[in-house]
C-alpha cells in the first residue's frame, strides 16, 4: 500500500492526481522519445480477437489474477492507458469513490474479465482495477471467462504485431499449413501473407487442371509446401539469390514475382533464376 495522511478523502485525491500525473508523463515520454503510444495505450479486446480469430469461450470462474497481466478493455480502451491510469478527470468522483473505499477495508467486488492466452481484458470494473494498480495491489480476484483463438495469443503486444497476425491468420484460413510448413511460411510484411495465399491456389488451380482431379485445401496446403515452395527456397539458396535478412518465405515471394515480372510464366529452373540475378542487376 502507499503511505496515508489519515484521511481516506484527501488520500484518494491524491491518489487519483498521481495516477493522472504519471500518464500524461508517459504519455509525453512516448512522444518524445520517438516511441509509439502502443507502451501506454491500452489493447483493444475487439482488435485482438479480430487480428486472432475466435474459435469459442468458455467460463473459468472467478481466482486471483496479477494486475500486471491485465493489458487492456473491451469497450474502454480511451479511457485508461496500458497501466490502467485514467486519462482524463471525466469519471474522477467515481474514481476517488472506490479509492476511499478501498482505503478503508470495504469489500470490493471481483471485476469481469475476458483471457486471452496470458492477457486479460476488463469487461466489467476497469476503475477496480486502475485504484488498485494506483494502491500498488498486485493480484485481484475476476470472474474469467477464457477465449479461444484460431492463432496463439503470443507477441501481440503493438498494433503492428496485431496486423502481422490478422493477414497471417487469412492466409491460414486460405491455405491451412500445419507442423513445419506453418512454422516456415512466415514474413514480416503483412501483405507478403496474401501473395502466399494466391500463389498457393495459382499453383493448386494448375495442377488439378493438368492432372484432372480435384484437391481439397489440407492436401493444398501439404502439396504447395512440399512440391512448390521448399524445391524452390532450395534453389533460391543455391542460387544465392536470397538476401541476408530476407526470410524464406519473403525470398519466395519476392523472387516468384520477379520470375513472373520477367518471364511471365511459371515454371522453375536454372534459366528463370538467372534471368531473376540478371534483372536485379539491371535495376541496381
Amino acid at each position: 500500500m502507499v503511505s496515508s495522511s489519515g484521511s481516506p478523502r484527501v488520500d484518494a485525491e491524491s491518489d487519483f492526481m498521481r495516477a493522472r500525473r504519471h500518464q500524461v508523463l508517459s504519455s509525453l515520454a512516448a512522444r518524445l522519445t520517438g516511441g509509439t503510444e502502443d507502451v501506454v495505450q491500452s489493447m483493444s479486446f475487439d482488435e485482438v480477437v479480430d487480428a486472432l480469430g475466435r474459435r469459442g469461450e468458455h467460463y473459468v470462474g472467478t481466482k486471483v489474477i496479477p494486475l500486471d497481466a491485465i493489458v487492456g478493455s473491451v469497450d474502454k480502451v480511451r479511457d485508461f492507458d496500458r497501466r490502467f491510469r485514467p486519462t482524463s478527470a471525466v469519471s474522477r468522483q467515481r474514481w476517488e469513490r472506490l479509492a476511499r473505499a478501498s482505503r478503508t477495508g470495504e469489500v470490493i467486488p471481483p471485476i469481469d474479465v475476458y483471457q486471452i492466452g496470458d492477457y486479460y481484458f476488463v469487461r466489467d470494473g476497469h476503475h477496480r482495477v486502475s485504484v488498485a494498480r494506483s494502491l500498488r495491489v498486485t493480484l485481484i480476484e475476476a470472474r474469467v471467462t477464457a477465449i479461444e483463438t484460431f492463432l496463439a495469443p503470443v507477441g501481440i503486444e503493438a498494433r503492428a504485431a496485431l496486423e502481422l497476425k490478422f493477414w497471417r491468420r487469412l492466409m491460414l484460413q486460405r491455405v491451412p499449413f500445419t507442423g513445419e510448413a506453418r512454422a516456415a511460411v512466415a514474413v514480416d510484411e503483412p501483405s507478403m501473407y496474401g501473395e502466399i495465399a494466391e500463389a498457393a491456389e495459382a499453383w493448386a488451380t494448375r495442377t488439378m487442371h493438368a492432372e484432372g482431379a480435384y484437391m481439397d485445401r489440407d492436401t493444398m496446403a501439404a502439396r504447395w509446401y512440399a512440391e512448390e515452395f521448399r524445391p524452390v527456397v532450395d534453389m533460391i539458396e543455391e542460387a544465392g539469390v536470397r538476401g541476408d535478412d530476407e526470410r524464406p518465405a519473403e525470398a519466395y515471394v519476392r523472387v516468384a514475382c520477379e520470375r513472373y515480372r520477367l518471364i511471365r510464366e511459371h515454371e522453375w529452373n536454372a534459366e528463370v533464376l538467372e534471368a531473376v540475378k540478371k534483372g536485379k542487376k539491371k535495376r541496381t
